[in-house]
């Protein structure tokens, strides 16, 4: 049997909204200057996800489906190590990408070229070797032309084109996506569906995310259904996408 890469158990994620909507920092710093003006928060707690066990091993392709606020990229980010877990656990083996909200860690500031070090040596990439791949990633991007234009000047678009072309210039044990597939425009969708396959032939064990259930169906060989921050249904992409299908006809009739 193939070794496990990501394994989740009971996992849970609380958020306070209480403390998301109604607290700042200069809120908090009145206080502390006059405590008389202190004022009873009171606790909304929502749990993101709640009991949530998944187990995905080597070379699988795992899809997640449900709709907006189902717990989605809140699981992503608990298996990628930006999210704590409030209750549970997660672990993954092997070396990781994540590839969620494509650009984020860009200086919207510094031009393409900076960035494509920058970005590359927070993934722990040496400037010796981003030199020898630097016109592989460029060539992929499509991005010559604006190699000098600052990223605050780039559209999403291409921001997440660039993200992309850097993120997987090494194809990882274990990848993390969240929506890329929908970046760029047509072409450059192709050629990211296409790195993408060749990743998932290459061996690398996927986890993904996606509102297309035929990238789901073409891409997964299993997929997890969340509802509401729960597990609704587990099967193979095909069963689990035909399922949701039909409860969203359902709810539009």
């Amino acid at each position: 049997m193939s070794e496990v890469m990501i394994r989740a158990e009971g996992l849970g994620m609380r958020f306070d909204l209480g403390l998301e909507r109604g607290f700042s920092l200069k809120e908090g710093f009145v206080e502390l200057l006059s405590p008389s003006r202190r004022r009873r928060r009171r606790r909304e707690d929502f749990w993101a996800l709640r009991e949530i066990d998944l187990t995905v091993r080597a070379g699988e392709v795992v899809g997640l489906v449900g709709g907006n606020g189902a717990g989605k990229s809140t699981l992503l980010k608990l298996v990628a190590g930006v999210y704590k877990p409030t209750r549970g656990r997660v672990s993954v083996h092997g070396s990781v990408c994540p590839m969620i909200e494509l650009g984020a860690g860009f200086d919207p500031n510094l031009t393409a070229r900076e960035n494509i070090f920058l970005n590359g040596a927070v993934m722990g990439y040496d400037r010796a070797f981003l030199l020898r791949r630097f016109d592989e990633i460029v060539d992929f991007s499509g991005l010559e032309a604006f190699l000098d234009v600052p990223v605050k000047n780039f559209s999403s678009g291409m921001t997440a084109r660039l993200a992309f072309s850097v993120a997987t210039l090494v194809e990882p044990e274990v990848l993390i996506v969240d929506e890329i597939l929908a970046v760029g425009d047509l072409s450059f969708q192709r050629k990211s569906e296409e790195k993408m396959l060749s990743m998932i032939n290459g061996g690398t064990t996927v986890l993904y995310v996606s509102h297309s259930l035929e990238s789901v169906r073409k891409l997964c060989s299993r997929a997890l259904w969340l509802e509401r921050g729960r597990l609704r249904q587990e099967g193979s992409a095909a069963e689990v996408c035909k399922a949701y299908l039909a409860s969203l006809e359902e709810r539009a009739v």
